[in-house]
């Protein structure tokens, strides 16, 4: 589309009065890896230093300072190569020697002092657009959404009663759980063990007589129900001693219970940092929960905490209208970004090298024992390698479009080790919540089990120093809306009362209305504009960056905008972009975040440019360094096999300023997101053909390529060095025709540029085969005419069945040019084959609104309905979809994109704030056309006209990735299963399609017994049946009666485990022969 100009329509004026920039899209990942790479591994060598040995007396070893080398490797020559884009981390180690010392200085005088760099292995490194590049491939850390540490009051309900109780989650340690039985006796278990009386862990923690504990409850227990009364009663322990040995029983039931056992044990369990954790996150919770000093810092559970913990379950115990706490508040639960995941696993590498280097202290000659000797980089290497290639929530990059990109990066997941499973989470989890307001999408997630599980950040959202999500908001002082912006996390925000971003405001920011409609503690309520102490920033602050891309959004019903947001990712980059006559103002950001713009770093002149780079000369710097270029990227391959692509929009001579678009990249026009296309539209019923969804296309959008694609499929094979010997790649296969042999080089692999379909060779390879005894006249025979060809079987790399294209690149990995293989691999041959998919029936379109549907038809353009002056539409949608669907957000869309087409311009027009009704009719006034949005079309096969005027309009149309050419599949003979005999399921295992149970009743229903009996024996697993009817077949006579299926003969065999014999037996009571059975019943 030519750069047509923006026209926005939007009733909110907020914007006027607070500017806010949006962050980066990708932020939340790209700060988090800057956070682990500056503070997170500081904080853990902290942790882990020194590392003393056994006895603790004679060697030290402190972790100093650390930095990363410059990465061998690009980003680009990772992907080619299939390596991994780190760089290595060197560490200043030092080591302290205080063992024999000079007589008379005493112990622990340093002795020596050895400080030495370590190379502690490679660290994968962050691309600037927040992926990681694992073995060639990108991949993405979904941050996880966990409950926070700290404390939770809970309750349960007996006999019409409430009993309190609650937990102590830490981020590592033992879970303390507190709860009230029916005679108010409070009582805890740790770790999910047997249950103790609570005071018997208060003697633990410091409160060592029961006057003392009865003293400190005092003020807290003057219920009805007196707790610590009725807990001390069921305490059988009477002093400190008593008290660890009646936990130690808890914890170890079966090991000896002395004291000393269980004072090394539980003192460990409670006082010692690296057993018991409450991190920083889980200290703030609880001093904010329990109303401590804010200012207290420890990060172990002590005997203030927990006085504090029974006295506040005594007062909700006695107040009976008291909540429990919202575990699904956002206040209680925090996100752990990548930086934080992957720090939790290098502390488990860091505490296996620990005890390495204790090894190691006590086995070396101390007097020459070097640093260097001392650790062991490879535990750091292996957790760090496992996270990145197999952790739940290392994923493989979305990547079929840019906007999936930007989504997957900012996915939140609540799945992961320490987080839900499918499974076990119930509704409550799953559902929006009030907090989730301005913090988490409540539209975006997906359909299927992980509803709920899998959210995505909303459009402001950003994550404060603790891990809580924030969001901001304008302050509103005595009714005026000022400049001021204030980020609050959910807690904080319960307080406050909260207007909308849609209210109306006079030309000074004051609120024009006197009660409006505002969210207290996230409840809509009336308020008086004086008590309105906050305002939304924005419209779209509450929704995702896939959602905010739907134009009328407000109109839509939100199953179907979930629909819509989620189907969005699917679009398939076309060959052609357009930008959408309607868009919602987002497009830019979208795409700008995407990182596959090429956008100029500073005012300046475009010197070079051609199809492969540009080169810029910057106005600010001198010669050599003024000079900048950009080098584009032409047909590469996505993780999802579609194709990226850059092409410059800027021509040589071109003055460009700060922030310009130099280049486009995949689904980008004009530097605004494009993911579809626009389309002549008309919803009118078409003979049935657009029933049930079904979509009508004309010839020539195919023809015009509106929805080309191009798909990049890799095919490898692996040559290796077996037992017999080595494989060879060669085009001198035997017994294969000198036609499949004519797109092979010397070398047997295929040329690039040529055209391949299924089964065409790739890669022509040969491998040995063992010698088999020869018989006499074979041994004769080679004597007389001598030695025959060495035998060898074919083992090609053959295109699969249901592929074909044009092979785009060979990449060739071997060990002479320094490419690491696996064992046993002497070289790895990969070719590319592109594929140009024009539309086709079975494809699936969808628009923004989740009307998504399948082509049933691609007419003749002569047939399709025209306008009045002869020019036809391009689709034909069913009416039908929307009123049910209640998404009347793509008729709007419609009719503003034929007045914003007719008028020449890119209508803007925000979701959830978009332009209204009377707005559209005024553009269509204004461009000459029927302010009801209908015109009068006549069908193309007749030439009459329609008994009523059309919705017609500007639609756009997304093609997804769910292509019937991947999808369509048949089978005549192919692989059968080794134990049943049944055809093998499955396209890829070229299988056929299962006739179960249901079908055979279907066919019952129908009474054709010869059909039910074709499809039970020969069609499925009647071996010589399925034999001789294909040869019957080949010879053109008649098909013979079926055999007996193999699934009969397990039914027998089953019924003859179970000691019942099965024969089939004449009159005379004699087993019939298969002969006899034949001739008696016609077939077997």
């Amino acid at each position: 589309m030519l750069r047509l100009p923006a026209k926005k329509f939007s009733a909110s004026t907020i914007a006027d009065f607070v500017s806010i920039e949006q962050p980066n899209l990708a932020e939340i990942q790209t700060s988090s890896y800057q956070w682990i790479l500056e503070d997170g591994l500081r904080e853990l060598f902290d942790e882990v230093s020194p590392i003393k040995d056994y006895t603790g007396k004679d060697l030290e070893l402190h972790f100093l300072d650390y930095y990363f080398d410059e990465p061998k490797y690009d980003e680009e020559f990772a992907k080619l190569k299939q390596i991994t884009f780190e760089a290595a981390l060197r560490v200043k180690v030092k080591l302290i020697n205080r063992k024999g010392g000079l007589p008379g200085t005493g112990t622990g005088s340093v002795v020596s002092e050895k400080e030495q760099e370590v190379y502690m292995g490679d660290f994968p490194l962050m691309t600037d657009r927040g992926t990681f590049i694992i073995n060639g491939v990108e991949r993405v850390v979904v941050s996880q959404l966990i409950r926070s540490p700290g404390v939770y009051f809970t309750a349960s309900v007996t006999r019409g009663r409430k009993f309190f109780g609650a937990k102590v989650i830490p981020n590592r340690g033992a879970w303390l759980e507190i709860e009230t039985e029916l005679d108010g006796a409070i009582t805890v278990k740790i770790d999910r063990r047997r249950k103790a009386p609570i005071t018997t862990l208060l003697r633990i923690f410091g409160l060592a007589d029961n006057e003392e504990i009865l003293r400190t409850f005092s003020k807290a227990d003057s219920g009805e129900t007196k707790h610590i009364d009725a807990t001390l009663k069921k305490d059988t322990a009477e002093n400190v001693d008593q008290s660890y040995i009646e936990i130690y029983r808890r914890i170890r039931p079966g090991d000896l219970a002395t004291v000393d056992n269980a004072l090394s044990l539980i003192d460990a369990m409670f006082q010692r940092n690296d057993r018991y954790d409450l991190s920083a996150v889980g200290r703030y919770k609880m001093n904010q929960r329990l109303k401590l000093d804010e200012n207290k810092d420890t990060q172990l559970l002590d005997q203030e905490d927990l006085v504090a913990i029974i006295a506040e379950v005594i007062r909700l115990n006695n107040e009976q209208t008291a909540e429990p706490d919202d575990i699904d508040h956002l206040g209680n639960r925090r996100i752990r970004t990548a930086g934080e995941l992957l720090q939790n696993k290098i502390r488990v590498g860091l505490a296996r090298m620990r005890r390495i280097v204790q090894d190691r202290m006590s086995t070396y000659d101390i007097a020459l024992l070097t640093p260097v000797q001392l650790v062991n980089a490879r535990p750091l290497v292996s957790v760090v390698r496992d996270f990145f290639s197999s952790s739940q929530l290392s994923q493989f990059m979305d990547q079929i479009n840019p906007l999936a990109e930007v989504e997957h990066k900012r996915r939140i997941s609540a799945m992961g080790p320490g987080g839900l499973t499918r499974e076990r989470a119930g509704f409550d989890v799953r559902d929006v919540h009030r907090s989730h307001y301005g913090r988490l999408c409540p539209i975006q997630t997906p359909e299927g089990a992980n509803i709920g599980l899998v959210n995505h950040l909303a459009n402001y959202a950003r994550l404060n120093s603790l891990g809580f999500l924030e969001t901001p908001y304008a302050v509103v002082k005595n009714g005026k809306v000022s400049s001021e912006i204030v980020w609050l996390d959910a807690i904080a925000e319960e307080t406050k009362k909260i207007a909308h971003a849609g209210i109306k405001l006079e030309k000074n920011g004051a609120i024009s209305e006197k009660l409006i409609s505002a969210r207290v503690k996230g409840e809509p309520a009336l308020v008086a504009r004086e008590e309105i102490d906050l305002i939304d920033i924005a419209p779209r602050q509450s929704i995702s960056v896939a959602t905010s891309l739907i134009p009328f959004l407000e109109h839509d019903d939100a199953n179907r905008a979930l629909m819509g947001s989620n189907m969005q990712r699917q679009a398939v980059v076309a060959v052609r972009a357009d930008a959408p006559y309607v868009g919602t103002g987002m497009e830019e950001k979208a795409a700008r975040d995407s990182g596959y713009l090429i956008v100029a770093e500073g005012d300046g002149e475009i010197t070079e440019v051609d199809a492969g780079h540009i080169t810029f000369k910057a106005s600010s710097g001198k010669g050599k360094e003024a000079l900048k270029t950009y080098k584009l990227n032409k047909f590469k391959r996505s993780n999802q096999f579609t194709c990226i692509s850059q092409k410059p929009l800027v021509a040589k001579g071109q003055k460009v300023k700060k922030g310009d678009v130099l280049a486009d990249g995949p689904s980008t026009d004009g530097g605004v997101l494009a993911l579809g296309q626009n389309l002549t539209v008309a919803f009118v019923p078409w003979s049935g053909n657009n029933f049930e969804d079904a979509i009508i296309i004309s010839e020539r959008v195919v023809r015009d390529d509106r929805f080309t694609s191009i798909h990049i499929d890799d095919h490898e094979i692996d040559v290796r060095d077996t037992k017999l010997g080595p494989e060879i790649t060669t085009p001198d296969i035997p017994n294969v025709s000198e036609d499949k042999l004519k797109n092979l080089d010397e070398e047997g692999i295929v040329r690039i540029g040529a055209e391949v379909n299924p089964g065409d060779i790739l890669v022509g390879k040969i491998s040995p085969k063992g010698e088999s005894e020869l018989t006499a006249e074979e041994r004769l025979l080679r004597a007389i005419f001598g030695e025959k060809a060495r035998d060898v079987k074919d083992t090609s790399l053959n295109m699969p069945h249901g592929k074909r294209g044009r092979v785009v690149g060979v990449k060739i990995f071997s060990r002479e040019r320094g490419d690491k293989l696996e064992p046993g691999i002497i070289k790895k041959i990969q070719v590319e084959v592109a594929q140009l998919r024009k539309l086709r029936v079975g494809d699936k379109l969808a628009g923004r609104h989740g009307n998504k549907g399948i082509i049933s038809r691609i007419a003749h353009e002569e047939d399709m309905p025209y306008f009045e002056d002869g020019t036809t539409v391009d689709i034909v949608l069913n009416p039908l979809g929307v009123a049910s669907r209640m998404n009347i957000g793509q008729v709007l869309e419609t009719i503003l994109g034929q007045a914003a087409k007719s008028l020449g311009y890119r209508a803007q027009t925000p979701a959830l704030d978009g332009a209204t009704w009377e707005q559209i009719q005024e553009q269509l006034t204004e461009a000459g056309l029927p302010n009801t949005g209908k015109a009068w079309l006549h069908d193309g096969r007749t030439g009459k006209k329609f008994s009523q005027p059309v919705t017609t309009g500007q639609i756009y149309m997304l093609k997804l990735n769910h292509l019937v050419e991947d999808k369509i599949h048949m089978r005549s003979i192919g692989p059968y299963s080794l134990i049943t005999q049944q055809p093998l399921g499955g396209k890829a295992q070229h299988g056929g399609q299962r006739f179960g149970e249901m079908e055979v009743w279907a066919l019952e229903g129908y009474a054709v017994p010869f059909t039910l009996q074709e499809m039970l024996t020969i069609k499925s697993d009647d071996v010589m049946g399925r034999a001789s009817a294909y040869e019957s077949i080949i010879r053109q006579e008649k098909i013979k009666n079926p055999s007996t299926p193999a699934a009969f003969n397990v039914l027998v065999n089953e019924l003859k485990a179970l000691g019942i014999n099965v024969e089939l037996l004449d009159e005379d009571g004699n087993p019939m022969s298969r002969e006899k059975r034949t001739r008696k019943t016609g077939h077997e």
